[in-house]
């Protein structure tokens, strides 16, 4: 009687197990026979399937024309042909232009997550995304289905299944199995540089002159400081490091110290513990924090012993993660606010794709102004776009304008779910728009201004000549510069722009007195160990007027050759506004240099009001009674003799070394008479050249040895021109440090440039430049989180529907506390009369 009730459950529990298996859709079920019209078409079609090759980009993650991905609604169509994805509205699209009839149809849904104990969030301590230590980045896990499916009647066959031909199977097989193209292109983390091994740290020579460190009561051996101090490595002399712009930190003696030694190692003192990989080592010929694997056999050289030391100090990268997480990043990202979140057409988030943040805080703005919602928008379907795209759409920049504009514009993509919204990845785009370029296809942080200025390249290459179609046509102006030499001739040069780059007068603060209360404070709590906190700070006020007329001001251009005097003088240089845009852009110059040619970020507010009138910037040009220059005027290094000279202080001084005494002459020539020390450099690496000797000519110029392209880059994010830039790399040997020195001791240079480069910009045929009213109504706005243009993070802020919208990647809301006053780029949009 057991045995045969035994035997019933057995019956009775694998017809429920069979029944199960019906509900669920067993595995077996979809290896069913396919019916056998359905096959036949598909055997008919075997022509148009490709077996994708390792060198074929297979787009299965995302449509080429849209955002819709495997996890939307209608899945993902993989046209096994080219390899290219599409959404189910727009699979028809593709039928309809290629024929290609047979797709991979794939289907992802989320699967349910187990129940988490509510945590408190732990504090990272690792600039990263995705990794220990790091912001988090979990993502969901997905079930996946797939079948093939066969235009246009949408026939379906199930897959995997024995009955489909071999070489269906093949292509699918290895399509599922292959790396997608967007999985090549970007990497799923973003986490900062590690550190390198220094090249001077395996043979560093440490002197044996007996000096033993004690394991507290530091300080500096040429000032008071008893903070921020480094050990040198080589002798044992402990400094303090480099002096802030606000007058905090050291007082320079380390690096000072390395300038006259050349010994190249030093560590933080308070960095060092039992964990030497933690201690902060740096290298000041490789201008970086770096690793020492010999740093315990270096420390012991000098009696310390760092298995007791405790750490009373942050690190480069420490202090890199607190200023990311102090008031300002909370204050610009509008932290710890209750924020409303926003949803629908035009409040589509961007996902951070590593690194992003500069892109999109960009790509926001331009698709709230009517030149880009009309031209990539309301204007062009995503339909038409695709029908015009070359057969890559993906490698089609119009095409992917296009889709990111509907992407972000049509609310589609902008819903809620439990975090608030997913947004969209444009991968596609960063792709096209960063093809060859070594910065921006990279996953580093870069300068929003300089990808700016790369998005409004690439548009111009995409529409030449094309005035109407170009979006940026509205942005751009002429700029009008006078030059008045003594004699009272004058000159007038114009150049076209997109971007106004001001400088910030901290001399026109609006806060002085509470600045002066609180530097005094400060120096007071400086004698007494203690650190001010973020909410004391004050920080200078500027007013966004004053930064306007110290661009229309006066300035000084000294050694400017003047035709009418045929001598070198003096000249007076203003400029102002010959046409007026209907977008301006202006950046915020908030980087200055402190010693040892360091870029900081200039900790300052600037006062912007919602509307601004410019009209009184609008030039006047040429005056009744104004005597203009005789040619050659405009540049004062064009109008001198072509015979060059050299300087002969430079040339006495090389001399008075023991070299050749024509070699010091050219040698000064092909340095532009920078200095003695440029020369010499120049002089010690082409000695051996077989034309040294030969004889100076009419046409001698500077050297115009190859400039890594990365140095001008790095002298254009401390916000000088471009051509200066190279200017003064060339002057320099390629030096980023005496170059700075050079731009900073040739004025004239910049002048001399934007008269060169005027000429050249504004031509007769640029009258689809706009021009109008000089009354501005500011429309958004960009700003920067950290100590440098490229690192740290962007946030984008939009005055949309009447009110303003935060932007910070993926997180779209109402702005609570507007940071107006911390932007690095405004953008005003002209007040129509």
């Amino acid at each position: 009687m057991l045995q045969a009730l035994c035997s019933f459950l057995r019956c009775f529990l694998g017809l429920i197990r069979f029944v199960c298996d019906l509900a669920k859709g067993a595995t077996h079920l979809h290896r069913r026979p396919a019916p056998p019209a359905a096959m036949d078409l598909l055997r008919s079609r075997l022509h148009k399937v490709r077996i994708p090759e390792p060198t074929n980009r297979i787009h299965k993650d995302e449509c080429c024309v849209s955002f819709d991905t495997p996890r939307s609604e209608g899945g993902l169509y993989v046209d096994m042909n080219s390899f290219l994805g599409f959404g189910k509205e727009h699979v028809a699209w593709n039928f309809e232009k290629t024929e290609n009839p047979v797709y991979l149809h794939i289907v992802q849904r989320r699967k349910p997550e187990p129940d988490e104990a509510d945590r408190p969030l732990k504090k990272p301590t690792l600039l990263a995304i995705g990794v220990e230590g790091g912001f988090t980045d979990q993502e969901p896990e997905y079930d996946v289905t797939y079948e093939i499916v066969i235009l246009p009647e949408f026939i379906s066959l199930p897959f995997p299944s024995v009955d489909l031909p071999e070489k269906v199977r093949l292509a699918v097989d290895k399509v599922i199995l292959a790396e997608s193209a967007d999985r090549k292109q970007q990497l799923a983390s973003w986490v900062a540089d590690k550190k390198n091994v220094s090249a001077f740290a395996m043979d560093l020579q440490q002197l044996g002159n007996g000096v033993i460190v004690p394991p507290t009561g530091w300080k500096c051996s040429k000032c008071d400081k008893t903070e921020n101090l480094w050990l040198n490595l080589t002798d044992g002399m402990i400094l303090c490091g480099r002096r802030l712009w606000d007058g905090s930190g050291g007082n320079n003696h380390a690096v000072e110290h390395y300038q006259q030694t050349k010994y190249p190692l030093a560590v933080k003192l308070g960095t060092i513990t039992a964990d030497l990989e933690a201690a902060d080592v740096y290298s000041y010929p490789e201008d970086d924090s770096v690793e020492d694997p010999l740093l315990a056999q270096h420390l012991s050289h000098f009696g310390i012993d760092f298995s007791s030391l405790q750490k009373t100090e942050m690190t480069t990268a420490e202090r890199e993660l607190d200023h990311n997480t102090n008031f300002d990043w909370n204050r610009i990202q509008e932290s710890g606010k209750d924020a409303e979140l926003l949803f629908g057409p035009g409040y589509t988030g961007l996902a951070n794709l590593g690194n992003s943040c500069y892109m999109a805080s960009i790509m926001q703005v331009m698709f709230s102004t009517h030149p880009f919602i009309s031209r990539y928008f309301e204007k062009q379907s995503l339909k038409a776009a695709f029908a015009i795209s070359q057969a890559d759409p993906t490698l089609d920049l119009n095409m992917q304008m296009t889709k990111l504009a509907h992407g972000m514009l049509s609310g589609k993509y902008s819903v809620r779910n439990q975090e608030g919204q997913e947004g969209i990845r444009p991968r596609m785009f960063k792709s096209v728009i960063a093809a060859n370029h070594p910065e921006f296809s990279s996953m580093r942080q870069q300068d929003a201004l300089d990808f700016f200025l790369h998005l409004i390249d690439k548009v111009d290459q995409a529409n030449p000549g094309n005035h109407e179609l170009n979006p940026f046509t509205g942005f751009k102006f002429v700029i009008e510069e006078r030059v008045q030499c003594p004699s009272g001739k004058v000159s007038y040069n114009k150049r076209s722009d997109y971007i106004l780059s001001l400088s910030i007068p901290l001399h026109e603060a609006s806060n002085k007195e509470q600045l002066e209360v609180f530097n005094e404070k400060k120096a007071a709590m400086d004698l007494d160990g203690k650190e001010v906190s973020n909410e004391e700070v004050v920080r200078p006020r500027v007013p966004l007027e004053a930064c306007l007329a110290s661009f229309s001001g006066e300035d000084e251009i000294p050694d400017f050759y003047s035709t009418a005097l045929n001598s070198k003088t003096t000249a007076i240089k203003t400029a102002g506004f010959k046409t007026f845009p209907d977008y301006l852009v202006l950046q915020m110059r908030k980087f200055v240099m402190e010693a040892g040619w360091v870029p900081k970020k200039l900790d300052v507010y600037i006062d912007v009001p919602d509307i601004i009138d410019i009209s009184h910037m609008r030039s006047k040009g040429v005056q009744p009674g104004e005597e203009l220059l005789p040619e050659g005027a405009s540049c004062g290094s064009k109008a001198e003799p072509a015979q060059p000279v050299a300087n002969e202080d430079i040339v006495s001084q090389l001399a008075s070394m023991g070299f050749n005494y024509f070699h010091c002459q050219k040698a000064a020539i092909n340095t532009s008479n920078t200095g003695v020390e440029e020369a010499m450099n120049w002089l010690l690496s082409h000695m051996d050249d077989p034309d040294i000797d030969d004889p100076l000519s009419q046409d001698q110029k500077p050297s115009e040895d190859a400039i890594d392209e990365s140095s001008v880059q790095t002298l254009v994010s401390f916000g000088f021109q471009e051509d200066v830039a190279r200017m003064a790399l060339k002057a320099s040997g390629g030096n980023i440090e005496r170059a700075t020195d050079w731009v900073f001791s040739h004025p004239e240079a910049s002048s001399s440039v934007s008269a060169e480069s005027s000429t050249s910009n504004v031509k007769d045929d640029d009258s689809h430049i706009p021009d109008g009213s000089g009354r501005y109504k500011l429309v958004a706005f960009v700003s920067h989180m950290g100590t440098s243009t490229h690192c740290g993070h962007y946030v984008a802020h939009v005055l949309k529907d009447g009110r303003w919208a935060i932007f910070n990647d993926s997180k779209v809301a109402a702005s609570v506390d507007l940071p107006k006053d911390m932007g690095y780029l405004y953008f005003f949009q002209r007040i129509s009369s």
